[in-house]
């Protein structure tokens, strides 16, 4: 199958593009920057809030393929953390304009390639922060939570065309996505927020000690395979499936609380 997949200089992109090569696939993979190739990845340099570079990356890369895409997986993302309180409003419009508006710029020539051929699969990753506001992590759940709402609205629209949308809610993982977090400077909101500090740590550690990469592409690759992927997979531990079943059944004050206290807010 062709499979372009963004950002791959890293984390998620880079073991989902590697996995992808090694089951056989034509792998087009996006950059910002020239990076150490993978063999077998043809690489399109763009960046996620450009539009010209977005649209002459596609248009490369559908001349190589006569035309085709088979997959398209939106991976492409940042993340910014802290209270909201202390988070610039640049910062907040920048979280959005990768995470949310750089996967719409990509859907933009994507869907109408995909209709017009009558078939394709389009996976977004999004995240558990894209289904449970994660404190100290606001605006990077309201660009996943906005992924979610985007996609369920595209899949009933392209529900009769052959183009199939699923989402992809990873848990923690460790990846380069923790050490690139920009996050709020600690002593700048503890007078605040005193429960800032141990909120972050224990948030790095989840993420420092969760599951790897290639668990996530392996699931990716299954994903691609098969004939009606379904709307979601949540890729998480036990007890993060748990908490995401645990908020559409408990009442909100007692999924609040249980959020509180695992959060040590």
């Amino acid at each position: 199958m062709i499979i372009l997949v963004t950002g791959v200089s890293s984390g998620f992109g880079k073991a989902i593009a590697q996995a992808l090569v090694a089951n056989g696939h034509k792998v087009f993979g996006t950059v910002r920057r020239n990076v150490d190739p993978m063999e077998g990845v043809t690489y399109l340099q763009a960046d996620v809030q450009d539009d010209s570079q977005i649209a002459a990356a596609f248009d490369q890369m559908m001349k190589l393929t006569d035309g085709r895409i088979d997959v398209f997986i939106n991976n492409a993302g940042i993340g910014i953390g802290g209270p909201i309180e202390f988070c610039k409003i640049e910062d907040v419009q920048k979280q959005m304009d990768v995470n949310f508006m750089g996967m719409v710029r990509w859907l933009s020539h994507v869907v109408p390639a995909m209709r017009k051929q009558g078939f394709g699969k389009i996976l977004c990753i999004s995240s558990i922060g894209g289904l449970i506001g994660l404190p100290y992590q606001g605006a990077y759940s309201a660009s996943k939570f906005a992924m979610e709402g985007f996609c369920d609205a595209l899949r009933l629209e392209l529900r009769k065309s052959g183009v199939s949308v699923s989402l992809i809610e990873p848990g923690d993982f460790s990846t380069g996505f923790t050490a690139t977090r920009k996050s709020v400077n600690i002593e700048m909101a503890s007078d605040a927020y005193p429960s800032y500090a141990r909120s972050l740590a224990s948030i790095e550690n989840d993420e420092n000690n969760g599951l790897k990469p290639d668990y996530l592409a392996s699931r990716i690759c299954r994903i691609v395979e098969k004939k009606k992927p379904a709307y979601r997979y949540v890729v998480a531990t036990f007890l993060q499936r748990l908490a995401i079943f645990a908020k559409w059944l408990l009442p909100a004050p007692a999924f609040a609380w249980i959020l509180s206290i695992y959060y040590k807010l």
